[in-house]
């Protein structure tokens, strides 16, 4: 039990440390072609759907490559 919940925290510490990186290395990323911005008047609305795809697709690589050295 305590192995598991030190592994938790270790690879959530990793996951933030990785996006800080990404977001650092990457200042484009949230302002790809793709996501949505509307300004209004009084307002501003953002959906990130290209960025959210691509931080999927990374995240998902990165989380199946920890899963499988953690396994062991």
């Amino acid at each position: 039990m305590r192995d598991t919940i030190s592994n938790i925290f270790i690879f959530i510490g990793v996951f933030f440390i990785i996006l800080g990186i990404i977001f650092k290395l990457f200042p484009f990323f949230g302002k790809l072609p793709g996501d949505i911005n509307i300004k209004g008047k009084n307002y501003v609305v953002y959906i990130p759907i290209v960025s959210s795809l691509i931080l999927s697709i990374v995240l998902s690589i990165v989380l199946n490559l920890l899963f499988l050295i953690f396994k062991k």
